[in-house]
């Protein structure tokens, strides 16, 4: 689903409207706002709804309705907004109150400098998963066994964001990309397509590595990898709006890398790796399942949980 599709239907004055504004408004007679009143009124609006960093998203989705950036905010506080931004404002801070992310409202997220396209039939990118793209690097950068021209697969690529970031740093690389869902793989292909890189990534629909052929000297996932025993600790947002599948992998948490560990093993090279996303909850459990593994280790994010698991095919 487009941002535009979201935002479609949606009033244009709040709830708080007095019966006077909606009268002026269904008139088209919108009072002008200034930039600095909108943008205060909209903090204390999420603020008052319990959104987390209101003056964040209030930001982000006034430089979304604008199409601004942050400096044109503080520099024109004067500048009046017409009455059809006033209408797309309100309706994108009333679906960001309900709890939809902003994310999904805008239609985008950065990642490893990178602008996404995003929308619900894909997890939206995190800061942590760049951890993965940052150990496959290092490993590429150490390990002097591996040539330039490495295959690399990314399993359960959603917005394409890992694929996208390993094409754009290794140019050499022969990238592939997996998802069994069709919406996250058009979701992948527009990424691609955007940031020049469609001829650089092979996408295939399919469950986890199923048909693929060997050999790979990467095996790289962010995995879904939420227990569904935890699924009161999860974000209410993220529960309601993003996609099922892609945050829980059933009632452990370990489901899914549990049969993604013997399949990219079965496609690896000797002494090829497997680089995947995790969370504190299952770091003990993976570790167990990659036991038979060399050179396993567990890499913690910036608040010192582990984040990703690495696993060196074994030689012999």
């Amino acid at each position: 689903m487009a941002a535009s599709e979201i935002l479609t239907g949606f009033v244009s004055l709040g709830d708080g409207a007095c019966p006077e504004q909606r009268r002026r408004a269904a008139r088209g007679e919108i009072d002008s706002v200034q930039l600095r009143e909108s943008l205060t009124s909209a903090i204390a609006r999420l603020t008052a709804d319990h959104v987390a960093s209101p003056r964040l998203n209030a930001e982000i989705l006034l430089m979304f309705t604008l199409n601004c950036d942050r400096a044109y905010l503080y520099a024109h506080p004067e500048r009046e907004l017409t009455g059809g931004e006033q209408s797309r404002y309100e309706a994108a801070l009333a679906e960001r109150a309900r709890g939809v992310p902003a994310q999904y409202i805008t239609g985008h997220q950065e990642f490893w400098g990178m602008d996404l396209i995003v929308t619900p039939a894909v997890l939206i990118p995190r800061p942590e998963t760049e951890h993965v793209i940052e150990a496959v690097l290092a490993l590429h950068k150490a390990d002097r066994s591996l040539r330039s021209d490495i295959r690399i697969v990314d399993v359960g690529t959603g917005s394409g964001c890992i694929a996208l970031a390993l094409a754009k740093e290794l140019p050499k690389a022969e990238v592939h990309a997996t998802d069994i869902s069709p919406a996250a793989l058009e979701i992948a292909r527009a990424n691609a397509a955007r940031h020049g890189l469609e001829s650089r990534i092979q996408f295939h629909q399919t469950d986890l590595l199923d048909g693929l052929e060997p050999c790979f000297d990467f095996v790289v996932s962010n995995p879904p990898y939420v227990g569904e025993s935890e699924e009161d600790q999860v974000q209410l947002e993220v529960r309601k709006f993003e996609p099922r599948t892609a945050v829980f992998a059933g009632a452990t948490g370990v489901e899914v890398i549990a049969r993604l560990i013997p399949q990219a093993r079965a496609l690896l090279h000797p002494g090829g790796w497997l680089i995947s996303e995790i969370s504190g909850s299952i770091a003990v459990e993976t570790e167990h399942l990659l036991r038979d593994w060399d050179s396993v280790r567990l890499i913690p994010d910036l608040q010192s949980i582990p984040r990703v698991a690495q696993a060196r095919k074994p030689r012999s």
